[in-house]
């Protein structure tokens, strides 16, 4: 695999971090309320916020390591989806009750806190992980394209739904796309050296 997606999840981090440091800011709250005035109330984005939710999410991923098992058997995957998925939620509730940053202040808000948006968090990471999943059971370049096209849209749509709900500031989803995606490559990178590992163990139990 190419080297960008790896020093792109280095720079997502840092855009996390620094989110983290400056969401307070007169400039970060401008960009939040601009993002606010654009964006809320818009019903068809609203709508995406489903395919973010948690427990959808956790369905989807059981069926995809059901279809994973019958179709690879391959269990180092499984691992992989349930290690990314699971992982990610624990991730962003850890850091929401850590960071303790209040959500937008509107009628019937949710109690919970705000920073990092865990639809962004969340949603990046399973839709990253079910395209990549996909272009391990179909290897055309064709089909890959449109995968990943397919699973950045959507990662963009989930993120948005929570500035036009209010549910979240715009730097909040910023700042859970940038985490999603620094931990899928982390998880990535795990899965990659644990097969290059089990690869030269059979190269060498050959010899």
């Amino acid at each position: 695999m190419k080297k960008w997606p790896y020093i792109l999840g280095i720079f997502t981090f840092v855009v996390f971090c620094f989110l983290w440091i400056t969401f307070e800011t007169a400039h970060i709250q401008a960009f939040d309320k601009g993002a606010f005035e654009l964006l809320y109330g818009n019903k068809f984005i609203t709508l995406f916020h489903y395919l973010g939710e948690t427990k959808f999410i956790f369905t989807v991923a059981i069926i995809l390591c059901l279809i994973i098992w019958i179709y690879k058997k391959d269990y180092r995957l499984i691992g992989f989806v349930i290690f990314s998925v699971g992982g990610g939620y624990g991730l962003y509730q850890l850091l929401k009750r850590i960071i303790e940053r209040p959500r937008p202040d509107i009628a019937d808000q949710f109690s919970t806190f705000s920073f990092p948006s865990g639809h962004a968090v969340h949603g990046l990471v399973y839709i990253f992980t079910i395209a990549y999943v996909l272009n391990r059971l179909y290897t055309s370049s064709r089909t890959s394209l449109v995968v990943w096209i397919a699973a950045i849209v959507l990662t963009i749509l989930i993120g948005i739904s929570r500035i036009t709900e209010a549910r979240h500031f715009a730097s909040d989803v910023i700042a859970g796309w940038s985490l999603g995606y620094s931990w899928f490559m982390l998880c990535f990178l795990l899965y990659k050296r644990s097969n290059d590992f089990r690869r030269s163990e059979n190269n060498h139990s050959d010899i």
